[in-house]
Order: C-alpha cells, then structure tokens, then sequence
C-alpha cells in the first residue's frame, strides 16, 4: 500500500539547519538520526529506503535545554559569513551531484529487469533509447537514455524510482514528446526513461463539479471525445495549437505535466480565454518524490488558501523535482464558437487592433497574430480549400454566452460586427466570417497547419522553434524588431503569435550549419529583446536545456538560487532530470561579474 503524506516531507535550512551546525560537534550520532534516511541509506548502503527521516526523539529536559540555546546559537553562526562564504565561494560544490558508475546503471537495468518480469515493461531497445533521447522538431545536442520503462500505475513510478535512487541512476519522466527545449534528452552518463504512454487512463469524471481525475498520460483529443461521446457538456480547453498531432500515436501530445511545458502545452492559444494551463487548470496532482514517498498536493476543492501552492511548484519543474502520476484536471462548459479572419498592412496594426478589441469585453476565446510568411506557406502548402492575401493576419475564435444556439449565434454576429469595426480602424482589410460550423473548423485548421506548412518553405530546411512573451504593449514592437532582424540575416522564419497575451512563436527554416547558426544566435537575441522589454524567454515552451542560461538575466540570481535549494532540498541526489531547467552555476558566475 503506498503512503500517501502531506507535502513538506524534508525541511528546508533554516533553524532546523542551525540546529545541526550547532549539535554536530557535541552530538555526532544525533546529526546522523536528524538526516534523511533515504540519502543516509544511499551515501552508506545498497539498499534504498522510502520513509521519511523520523523525527528524533529525547525525553531529556537538560538535553532540550542544550538543544535549544545550541540552535539559536547555531543559527546565528549560519547566517554570519562563515557558513555563507563556504557555498558562495564554491557553489558547484554544492550543486553537482555524484551519479553512479556505468556498471551501476547496467545494476539498475538488471534490477529493473527482476521487477517487471518479462515482458515490455523495460526495453534496451537501440531505437526505442533512440526515440527517447533525440527529437526532429528541436537542435538541442541529443542523448540516448540507457534504459526505458513503461510503468502502469503509481506503484511502478515507485519502484522505478526507488532503483534509481539506489544506484545513483538519473531519470527523466517522458510524457507528449512535444518538447522543444530538450527537455526529455538523456544524460550523458545514460539514464532511465520513464515513458507514461501506458498511464493514460481516465480515472473518474466529476460533472456537476467541473473536473476530472486522470493519468498523466491521457490525451487531450481523448479526454475531450470521451466528454463528448458520454453527452458531457464539458471540455478541456489547455490544447496547444502550433504544433499539430504527431505521426506516432504513443507521442500524441498529452497533458504532458512532467516537462511543465511542460508544461510545452502549458499556454495554448486559448488562454486569452481560459488563462494558462499551468496555472489555472490543475487542481491537485499525485507525485513521486525522490526519495520513493508519494504525495498529494492538496484535495478537490475549486480553491484552496491551505499551504503553498505546491501544485503548482511541480507543473512548473519539468520532471526535476517528481514524477506525477496522477492530476485533477477543471473542465470548462463547451459553448458554441466560430471563426474570423481578417488582414492588415503591418503586425503593429494587427496587434494594435487587438488591444483595442480586448478592452471590449467581447466573447473572445483566441487570437492568433501570423505574418505575411505564414499566409504565404499556407496558401503553398496549407490544406486549406482557399488562397488568402499573404498579409499579417489575424485570426479570431468568438465564442458564445450559453449553448443556446439561437441566442450564441446572436451574440457571436454582434461580437463579429465589434471586431470588424475596430479591426478596420486600423487597416484591417478582408474581413471573412465563417458562414457555418464546417467553415470555421476549416478556417481554424488553416491556423493550426503553421507548423509544417512552415517547414515547407525551403525544400528540405529544418526548422529551430522558439517562443517569448512580453506584456502585450510591447508585442508590436517586439515582433517588427524580431521581423527586421530576421530579414537581416537572410534566413525564412514564420511568425505566429497568440497576440491576445503577448506570445509569439518563431519556426526559423535552415539548412547548413553555417544557417543553423544564424538561427542559434537569431533565437539568442530574440530572447535578449523580450527580457529587456520586462518579457520572458519563453511562454509556452519551457526552459529544458535550450533556455536555461537567460533564467539568471530574467529572474534573477536571488529566484534561481532559491530553486536550487529547493532543487537540492527535494532531490539532493540529484538524479531527475539533470541538466534541465536551473542554469549551470558558471552562468550565475557570469551574471554576477557583470553586475561587478
């Protein structure tokens, strides 16, 4: 039976931290009781343990006495510059974790093997490793995991889990497979993989409550036809659109939570709407820690001023600080839409508009900036049944108030004449409203091609996909001087935003390495723009390994050293996922000698 606890299993440095700075001298013995049990057991043993450090006991009053006055002294030794200097002076020391040996790995494998019976459970598979630790939509420096496992259930996690904490192993959750900052690469002294394609089934659907509990497997087309199928007015609206389905039916995009983009759908196009996945649409989730304990962030209830928002600590760490198993999903009322797609002389009259038509009020679920390039590779090598003007564009998804068809329609014609209104003020041209559902679903899947059709442009290009986000004032500013800089370089680039909260996505086509290149550095200062315009380096993708060295500039070194210890607090191993998300410490060396 797994054991199921309340957040906060280690603590964090503190008093608590003071107290073992104070005692260790007089106390050796007592030092070692007050440390994890499960690292303690690593460090000294073979065998792995899964339950937390107890707390240590005395009944002595003398002793609680000596132990009190020694941490208040304590404490303020830590805090003087002593304790300080010994991380600050060298903190790769502190942060570079010891993994295991290659034969331990193979252990790791073998035990593994011993588990999971015979079976598929556990491939070594050289194309199975392949498809794990290497991606055709990203140019992130690739790396075959060792090992990948197919676990069913919270227990499997466990198991997993444990065994690589055993032999030092790392692990790396895998989930949609719809990265696109390697955030799923293998380590380079190899690893496991713990693909969820198997954990992929709905667990209970709460309709009068609005949510739904599943694996974090389940595919949002799935999720949304098994809603629809049951006669269930309801559906989960957090898809991502700019990157269509996969060919490969086990990397359908997912909820994909390991990897925050996860995660990579963490921001789709409908959060101008329904706001952002990451954090508005996951109530609760089930995660395996590190150390093998399984915990549950919070219950079921809309909303919670219970604790920290632990949930959210673990949608947002790309698979480096758990393993969720299990999450409680909100689900929205499924109301009528339709599309609307209009053109302008430039993106700044675009994005202009779009300002203008959100301080409305209308009922607008999406709208989605795309540039003369993308009209000109959809009407290329786009599926749809029209050829458009190759001008910056937008398009518009209105929705209805009620799933009263006589009177959404209504209120989507009256939204639509707003919009046309606004849009023409600023030279918006062409305006085209579907004429029936069949005709909006064909004019939204023009919208969704970009990503191929994108590809397309240059015969036998690759593409490197990057997004950023800034406040939405500065999108068109944001857009023309990414645009300018991109024609500088004589590179192709599609440009597709989800202009309604200053999101955008370049897909920068080359096809020598002298090209990619010019692509890297065009991704560089598109990241330096976006920070510098009080923006992020990205908004939907994540950090991985391609975006990490910005998070020191953007965040700041003070934010990133706190998600290093709270890193180092729930994985002192080290062993998920390593190398993603926290910068190296030579960037924060580097940010730190400029600031001098």
């Amino acid at each position: 039976m797994l054991n199921i606890s309340r957040p906060g299993l280690y603590r964090s440095r503190g008093l608590h931290q003071a107290l073992n700075y104070s005692i260790l001298p007089l106390r050796p013995a007592l030092h070692l009781q007050r440390h994890s049990r499960y690292l303690s057991s690593v460090e000294h043993s073979t065998t792995p343990s899964s339950t937390p450090p107890p707390n240590s006991r005395r009944s002595s009053p003398a002793f609680a006495l000596i132990a009190l006055i020694s941490a208040l002294i304590g404490f303020g030794a830590a805090k003087s510059s002593f304790f300080t200097d010994v991380t600050a002076s060298n903190p790769s020391k502190a942060h570079t974790p010891v993994f295991g040996s290659p034969r331990d790995i193979q252990n790791a494998i073998a035990e593994l093997r011993i588990t999971f019976g015979p079976g598929d459970k556990v491939s070594t598979d050289p194309d199975d490793l392949h498809d794990h630790g290497f991606s055709p939509n990203e140019h992130h420096p690739g790396m075959d995991h060792s090992v990948v496992v197919y676990p069913e259930s919270t227990e499997d996690v466990v198991k997993i889990v444990k065994i690589a904490t055993k032999y030092r192993t790392p692990i790396t959750a895998y989930s949609g497979a719809t990265s696109l900052e390697g955030h799923y690469r293998g380590h380079a002294i190899g690893g496991i993989c713990v693909d969820m394609a198997n954990m992929d089934r709905i667990i209970t659907i709460n309709q009068k409550d609005g949510d739904m509990v599943c694996q974090p497997g389940a595919r949002w087309m799935d999720i949304n036809d098994t809603l629809r199928e049951r006669g269930i007015p309801l559906f989960f609206p957090a898809v991502r659109t700019y990157i269509p389905f996969y060919s490969f039916a086990k990397i359908a995009p997912t909820l994909n939570v390991q990897s925050s983009t996860n995660n990579s759908f963490v921001h789709s196009a409908n959060a101008v709407r329904y706001g952002t996945a990451k954090g508005e649409w996951f109530l609760n989730v089930t995660v395996v820690l590190p150390s093998g304990e399984v915990i549950k962030t919070r219950r079921r209830s809309r909303k919670s001023s219970a604790g920290f928002d632990i949930t959210k600590l673990f949608i947002g760490a790309e698979g480096t600080l758990g393993i969720i198993t299990e999450v409680t999903i909100r689900l929205a009322p499924l109301l009528p839409t339709t599309v609307a797609v209009v053109h302008f002389p430039d993106v700044q009259e675009a994005t202009e508009a779009v300002m203008d038509v959100m301080q409305t009020g209308v009922g607008i679920q999406c709208v989605e900036l795309v540039d003369t390039v993308f009209m000109s590779a959809i009407n290329k090598f786009g599926m749809s049944k029209r050829t458009y003007p190759e001008k910056d564009s937008l398009f518009f998804k209105f929705q209805g108030p009620s799933t009263s068809s006589t009177s959404s329609s209504a209120s989507m014609r009256e939204t639509a004449a707003i919009v046309k209104q606004i849009t023409e003020k600023h030279g918006g041209t062409g305006f085209r409203l579907a004429r029936d559902d069949t005709e909006a679903e064909e004019l939204w899947a023009d919208r969704k091609n970009a990503h191929y059709a994108g590809l397309a442009l240059v015969e036998g290009s690759k593409g490197w996909p990057t997004d950023v986000c800034v406040p939405i004032s500065k999108l068109p500013q944001l857009v023309y001087e990414t645009k300018k800089d991109i024609d500088s370089t004589g590179l192709v680039s599609t440009i597709v935003g989800h202009v309604g909260d200053g999101n955008f996505h370049a897909l920068i086509l080359f096809k020598t390495d002298e090209e990619m290149a010019k692509a890297k550095e065009l991704v560089h200062r598109m990241v330096k723009r976006a920070i510098a315009l009080d923006g992020t380096c990205t908004g939907e993708h994540g950090v991985g390994i391609g975006k990490k060295e910005y998070l020191v500039e953007e965040l700041g070194e003070g934010t990133v050293q706190l998600m290093k210890t709270i890193k180092k607090t729930i994985d002192p191993l080290g062993i998920f996922n390593p190398g993603k998300l926290y910068p190296d410490d030579d960037e924060t060396t580097k940010t730190q000698k400029k600031k001098g």
